[in-house]
């Protein structure tokens, strides 16, 4: 697959190194020629320099080659003229990042449709997305949704005082039963471990549970954990992603709080949202939080555009006594630290971003697919393609690729978790857990008989 990328700013970036790094030819355009070499010494890509509206530029760079073009600079117009240049040339999928809402409202005529492109993502929103999805499962730092959103993946941190410390996946499994969940992975140190029934939990661990929608709360109960809805919210920063946020908690009858600086928009904020109380002030005034009473806050949503004060904010709050924070980072590369220092989720728009656009690079049988935080794992929902191998053949005889494992399948109306004995067959979509090394051999085990 050829992927053309319009904008090395960090969605950009982040892209073309998740690309490279699977093999895939990839071509980067900017008007930035310093950046392009120095991304060009580190990654295996191809750089064009010049605007991606520009005809010329794009031919230089052969698009009539490319089989998917992405276009994610800071400017919508630039955006959006590039995918719509890239129409008279026969490109598989088109891609453009937007930040005005007008564009991503539904009944609004200049939607995807009308421009004749795939996808239009906002980072803004999808990372509002994931941080909704998030309060909905409140022990969860990551969770992703495949099969129409009957099959969850949950990642728990497993604090000291859990029971289930110490204690082998096979203990686990004759306690809790075959057919609650699949332990997809153990991120440990930050590696990876595709767990057997020998391995064994400890503190600091992370885990990622699959589990039916249906019994979530009872797996959660399994591991001495209780998700629910907060009762308070603050939001420290009233930008897009604190704007939108807030206009979907006052939906769920939770008592909100948004704090903004910039008065302006603390009276776009006021007149926008029903019942959320707006404070004007600095999100690092720790008198101002107290006395609103921070302290008291189920959950605080750091969202301003400064990684350092949603880092020392969160870090406030959690040292006043917030229960938990969700904090925006867009230097991806701090993420790892952040939970070390007590910062319960830790986000980066560009990883975000990134995950909505994967769903569109695999092909052919690949329904869906989700990347992992702070790991080198993807999850990734496939349809089990007509061959004898996959005819009426029980899990524990398929010689899946090392290094991944079924979470789920989907038959039809129906979806269980799987054990060594489920019987699988051609037309079954299975949930996959796997490591970023056995992406290659996962997609050709799965790749349609020729």
């Amino acid at each position: 697959m050829r992927i053309m990328i319009v904008g090395a700013g960090l969605v950009g970036q982040y892209l073309c190194s998740r690309f490279s790094s699977e093999g895939r030819e990839v071509v980067l355009i900017d008007r930035d020629k310093d950046k392009l070499l120095r991304l060009e010494k580190e990654m295996n890509i191809l750089t064009v320099h010049g605007s991606g509206a520009s005809a010329r530029i794009l031919a230089e760079a052969g698009i009539a080659r490319t089989d998917l073009f992405i276009a994610v600079t800071d400017s919508d117009e630039v955006n959006l003229v590039a995918c719509i240049m890239s129409r008279q040339y026969d490109v598989g999928i088109r891609i453009a990042r937007v930040r005005n809402e007008d564009f991503l409202t539904p009944g609004m005529s200049l939607n995807e449709e009308a421009l004749g492109i795939d996808l239009l993502i906002s980072p803004d929103w999808a990372m509002a997305d994931e941080i909704m999805k998030l309060i909905h499962v409140s022990e969860a730092f990551d969770t992703a949704e495949f099969a129409n959103g009957r099959v969850i993946l949950l990642g728990y941190l497993v604090h000291g005082n859990n029971p289930c410390v110490g204690r082998s996946l096979f203990e686990l499994g004759r306690e809790h039963g075959s057919r609650q969940y699949v332990m997809t992975a153990i991120i440990r140190d930050g590696q990876t471990i595709i767990p057997r029934g020998e391995d064994t939990i400890r503190a600091g661990d992370k885990i990622y549970l699959m589990v039916l929608r249906q019994e979530m709360a009872r797996v959660e109960r399994l591991f001495n954990l209780t998700s629910r809805l907060p009762a308070r919210v603050f939001i420290i920063g009233g930008g897009d992603i604190g704007y939108l946020v807030a206009r979907r908690l006052e939906e769920l009858d939770i008592e909100i709080k948004i704090v903004e600086e910039d008065v302006e928009r603390c009276r776009f904020l006021s007149e926008n949202l029903a019942h959320t109380i707006v404070l004007n002030f600095d999100g690092l005034d720790a008198h101002d939080l107290l006395e609103e009473g921070i302290d008291r806050a189920d959950l605080v949503i750091a969202v301003t555009g400064s990684d350092t004060t949603n880092i020392l904010s969160s870090l406030l709050a959690k040292h006043h006594g917030t229960r938990r924070c969700i904090t925006k980072i867009t230097r991806h590369d701090f993420v790892p630290m952040l939970g070390k220092l007590g910062i319960d989720v830790a986000l980066s728009p560009r990883q975000v971003a990134a995950d909505m656009i994967l769903r569109y690079v695999r092909r052919g049988s690949i329904v869906s697919v989700a990347t992992i935080l702070d790991s080198d794992a993807e999850v990734m929902e496939v349809t089990v393609p007509e061959h004898k191998k996959f005819d009426n053949v029980m899990i524990r005889d398929c010689s899946f690729p090392r290094g991944s494992v079924v979470g789920a399948i989907v038959r039809r109306d129906s979806v269980f978790i799987p054990t060594g004995e489920s019987v699988i067959r051609p037309g079954d979509n299975l949930v996959i857990f796997f490591t970023r090394d056995a992406a290659r051999d996962v997609e050709k085990f799965f790749a349609p008989a020729s």
